[in-house]
């Protein structure tokens, strides 16, 4: 079955288009679920930031789309994936047991439940007004009397408008969208000034304005929602998987780093913003080869740090002051002769990053292995190099090794957040909260080899 499974998947990642995954040609799931794990698991989603999108041309990404294939490995059970127009087209795909499954983030309602069966629940989540910050931003929603918003025809969104329209006494000229627009697009046409108003949910309204600073979506027009994928009431055996995978250790773990890799810094809207040259990791990549000589490092390395740290937006700014490329403070930009005039220069940027590189491997240059001490230099660009300080002496004391980082030094990272372990006299720099750090070296390390992978 396994190898089965890797001989499919591998097909499907060099064989798939969008044209393939619409084709009504498809095999389609059985109506009966029956007993027996399926030999394919068919699976219904819909293209979007957080469900699946072409990333670079043909790399596959997505928080739905790589959730439901840990799920496939989980279980040893194939998954075929078909991409729909719309979401009546899935539900109508479920409902004609043409797919399993429908993963993709499907908020609750009443005529839902009572159909099919919500499973692997994501974070609540409650309806916004998607405005721009200008002459017409409203600051109430009652404001919204004589002015025009667009929903899209038939989904929560038009429901919640016509529900408030009615508590509003009228007034609101509801404008509709055709079913296959997105509400990704739907929020772009906002920022692209095509239409003033529509609604979203917050969790991903605010993805678009990490992206996007004039757009707003500070106004609540429902209460929170519970949201997830929808498989059918019968379908008992997918339901049993499905519970055995969520309530494994390993779901948690890879949960998190989706998180993490989608709904921090996603990069469905890096490619909207950032244009990559064909055959290119970045558009900076000539500055990455000059600069990464300077440390002996291999560039693609320093590429994928600039990846999880802007998303190679050279005009990032975040919420700390973190600017450019690489996402450094201020007080470290200045260290290493930036100023507010020069700090969001792709290539000053890149040369002040290395010099701080090159002052954190000094100050782990007693770990020998230079390919280990890059783990906790990664660390370091991430969190400071104090708590990872703090971790190597943890380790030592309780008999792990302090220079090696997996299972090391890393698990006493974690520990930092406990007040037995921050307590602790070795310790000099007190609590800290280890998750966002473990994360950003694994992933940033894993983007690496992918990078490897390509040039």
């Amino acid at each position: 079955m396994f190898i089965r499974y890797i001989l499919f998947f591998l097909l499907l990642l060099t064989s798939c288009t969008k044209k393939d995954l619409i084709d009504d040609g498809l095999p389609w799931a059985s109506s009966s679920a029956g007993e027996q794990a399926p030999d394919t698991l068919h699976v219904a989603t819909l293209y979007g930031s957080s469900s699946y999108f072409y990333f670079r041309g043909d790399e596959i990404m997505g928080y739905d789309y790589e959730l439901i294939n840990h799920f496939a490995e989980f279980t040893g059970v194939p998954v075929k994936i078909h991409l729909a127009a719309s979401q009546d087209e899935m539900l109508s795909m479920l409902r004609h047991h043409r797919v399993d499954l429908i993963a993709y983030s499907m908020y609750e309602t009443r005529a839902l439940k009572t159909e099919f069966d919500f499973v692997a629940f994501q974070e609540d989540s409650y309806m916004v007004l998607v405005q721009e910050i200008g002459l017409q931003t409203v600051s109430d929603i009652s404001e919204l009397k004589g002015k025009t918003v667009h929903v899209v025809k038939n989904s929560v969104y038009h429901q919640r408008m016509q529900h408030l329209n009615r508590e509003l006494g009228g007034g609101i000229d509801i404008q509709l969208l055709v079913d296959t627009v997105s509400v990704d697009q739907a929020i772009e046409m906002v920022t692209q000034r095509k239409i003033s108003y529509t609604i979203a949910h917050y969790k991903t309204a605010v993805q678009h304005k990490d992206f996007n600073r004039r757009l707003d979506c500070r106004i609540p027009v429902g209460f929170q929602q519970r949201n997830g994928w929808l498989v059918s009431k019968h379908n008992n055996r997918i339901k049993e998987l499905l519970a055995e995978w969520e309530n494994s250790s390993e779901n948690e773990l890879v949960r998190s780093q989706l998180y993490g890799k989608y709904r921090i810094k996603n990069p469905y809207f890096v490619i909207k913003k950032v244009q990559i040259p064909k055959g290119a990791i970045s558009p900076y990549d000539q500055y990455f080869r000059k600069y990464a000589a300077e440390i002996k490092w291999d560039w693609r390395l320093l590429a994928a740090i600039a990846f999880h740290e802007s998303r190679f937006d050279s005009s990032q700014v975040s919420r700390r002051g973190a600017s450019g490329l690489m996402q450094l403070m201020p007080r470290t930009a200045a260290n290493f002769g930036l100023d507010i005039d020069n700090i969001l220069n792709p290539e000053k940027n890149i040369e002040a990053s290395v010099q701080y590189i090159k002052s954190l491997n000094m100050l782990f240059r007693k770990i020998e292995n230079t390919e280990e001490r890059k783990k906790f230099i990664l660390a370091s660009y991430n969190s400071g190099p104090s708590h990872i300080l703090d971790a190597m002496a943890l380790a030592e004391k309780y008999g792990k090794n302090p220079y090696i980082w997996f299972e090391h030094v890393e698990y006493y990272l974690a520990k930092k957040n406990d007040p037995e372990f921050y307590n602790d006299e070795v310790v000099k720099y007190g609590r800290f909260r280890p998750n966002e750090t473990i994360r950003y070296v694994r992933n940033t390390l894993e983007t690496y080899q992918k990078y490897k992978g390509k040039i």
